[in-house]
C-alpha cells in the first residue's frame, strides 16, 4: 500500500474491510478524489439484524468531504449490497455518512456550524453546494434531534409570537424558561397553538399538569389556550409586554402634542428608551425639555408615569409591590392623559397576572433574547420562503439541540 493511501486511511479513520484503493488529484479541477473499496470476499453487518453477510454486488456512490486545503475532496466508494438470510438484499451502511446523504458526517458538521453563523444561501456560495441540499440536511438533523428531546422536567414556560415576514405570517414560540431554550415552534398565534404545544409536550415525555408557570403577553388567545390546556399553570403577564404597552402610550402622547410643541420634533426615541440607554445627545435634549416647567408637557408627565411603573418592580416586599401598583394606578388614571389612562385600565384588567410576577419572578426576557437572534438571522437572510425553513432556523439557533445523539460529530 502506498504511504499516501495509508495516511488517508488513518485520517478518514477507516476500519477493515474498508481501504483506500486510489487517490487522484486534479490540479485544473481543484479536486481531490479518494477511491474507497474493500477486498473480495469481505463480510459486512446487516443494517437490521446486525448479522454478517458477504457482499452481493456494489454500486458506486460519491460523498463530498471536508476540503483538502483549498481543494474540494470527494469520497468515491463502491458500496456493497448484502444478501442477508433474514432481511434479504440490503445496502450496507457506511460509517462516514448517513443513509441517502450527499455529504460525509464531518462535512455536514462543518456545514451546520456555518449555517448557525450566516444565511444558508451565503453558506451555499462559500462551499459551492446547492442550498436545497443544505436545507434538506438541516431539516433532517433538527427534526431527528428533536425526537430525542425530553420535556419531563419542564415547569415554567414563556410564550411569544414573532413574524416570518414583515408585519404578517406570525409564528408562536414556546420556551423552557429554566433551560433558556426554544422547545416548540408553530405557525399562527391563536389559542390552538397552545393546544398543539401541549400535544408536543406530551410526545416528548412532558406533562400538562407539571406546568405551573406561564409567562405570556395579554393576548386573549394565549390566555384562553393556557387556561384550557394547562390547569395548574398560573399566568404571569410579561413585564416586557407591559412596558411595550406603556411605551406605545407615551408615543401616542408625543404624537398628539408635537403638533403644538416644536420642541418635541425629532425626539421620538428620547421617550421610548430608558434614561440609561440614551445617547449623550438624547440625554441633553431630555434635560433641556424637563428643565422648562412652564411648558407642562403631557409627554414629560407620561414619561414620568412610565418610569414610575418600572420602579415598582424594585420593591422587595410583596405587600409594598401591590401597594405601589395601586398608587401608580390611581396616579395614571387621574393624569388626564387619555393614552396613559387607557394603558392603566388595560393593566387593571389583567391585575392578577401582573401581581403574579412578584411570586413567580418570571418574564419573557429569555424569549426576547432568543427572538432577537431569530430576527437578526431573518434580516440577514432577507426572510424565509417556507415555515419549515424558518422553524428549522429557530430550533438550530435557539433550541440547544444535541446533534451528537443523531450521529453528527461535535
Amino acid at each position: 500500500m502506498d504511504v499516501l493511501e495509508s495516511l488517508f486511511e488513518k485520517a478518514l479513520k477507516l476500519e477493515s474491510p474498508w481501504r483506500v484503493n486510489k487517490i487522484e488529484f486534479g490540479e485544473e479541477e481543484k479536486r481531490l478524489n479518494i477511491f474507497i473499496d474493500f477486498p473480495r470476499g469481505s463480510v459486512f453487518n446487516c443494517s437490521k439484524c446486525r448479522k454478517e453477510a458477504k457482499a452481493y454486488d456494489t454500486k458506486e456512490k460519491v460523498w463530498r468531504h471536508l476540503n483538502f486545503f483549498q481543494y474540494e475532496c470527494y469520497l468515491i466508494v463502491k458500496v456493497p449490497r448484502i444478501d442477508c438470510k433474514e432481511d434479504g438484499i440490503l445496502q450496507v451502511e457506511v460509517p462516514w455518512a448517513r443513509n441517502s446523504a450527499d455529504f460525509t458526517l464531518l462535512f455536514e458538521s462543518f456545514a451546520m456550524t456555518l449555517c448557525r453563523e450566516m444565511p444558508v444561501n451565503k453558506v451555499s456560495q462559500i462551499i459551492g453546494e446547492d442550498d436545497n441540499k443544505l436545507w434538506r440536511m438541516m431539516h433532517y438533523y433538527v427534526e431527528e434531534a428533536r425526537q430525542w428531546e425530553d420535556y419531563s422536567h419542564v415547569e415554567s414556560i414563556g410564550i411569544d409570537e414573532t413574524s416570518k415576514k414583515k408585519r404578517h405570517d406570525y409564528v408562536t414560540l414556546v420556551a423552557d424558561l429554566e433551560q433558556g431554550k426554544t422547545i416548540f415552534v408553530i405557525g399562527g398565534k391563536g389559542a390552538d397553538t397552545i393546544e398543539k404545544f401541549k400535544e408536543d409536550l406530551v410526545e416528548h415525555g412532558g406533562c400538562a399538569e407539571n406546568i405551573t408557570n406561564a409567562s405570556i403577553d395579554m393576548s386573549p388567545a394565549f390566555i384562553k389556550g393556557i387556561e384550557e390546556n394547562f390547569p395548574n399553570a398560573e399566568i404571569t403577564f410579561d413585564k416586557f409586554h407591559i412596558m411595550k404597552i406603556l411605551n406605545e402610550a407615551v408615543d401616542k402622547v408625543r404624537k398628539m402634542e408635537v403638533k403644538e410643541q416644536d420642541i418635541l420634533r425629532t425626539t421620538k426615541y428620547v421617550w421610548l428608551k430608558n434614561r440609561i440607554n440614551l445617547t449623550e445627545a438624547q440625554k441633553k435634549t431630555l434635560e433641556v425639555i424637563e428643565s422648562i416647567p412652564r411648558l407642562n408637557l403631557k409627554t414629560v408627565r407620561a414619561l414620568h408615569i412610565r418610569e414610575n411603573f418600572q420602579e415598582i418592580y424594585k420593591e422587595t416586599e410583596r405587600e409594598e409591590f401591590v401597594k405601589s401598583l395601586k398608587k401608580w394606578y390611581f396616579w395614571a388614571t387621574h393624569s388626564q392623559i387619555e393614552p396613559i389612562k387607557e394603558a392603566a385600565k388595560t393593566i387593571k384588567n389583567h391585575w392578577a397576572g401582573v401581581i403574579r410576577w412578584y411570586d413567580s419572578k418570571i418574564n419573557n426576557g429569555i424569549l426576547e433574547g432568543l427572538n432577537s437572534l431569530v430576527q437578526a438571522a431573518k434580516a440577514k437572510a432577507r426572510g424565509y420562503k417556507t415555515f419549515r425553513n424558518f422553524s428549522t432556523i429557530i430550533y438550530l439557533l435557539t433550541g440547544k439541540l444535541d446533534f451528537g445523539k443523531v450521529g453528527l460529530p461535535t
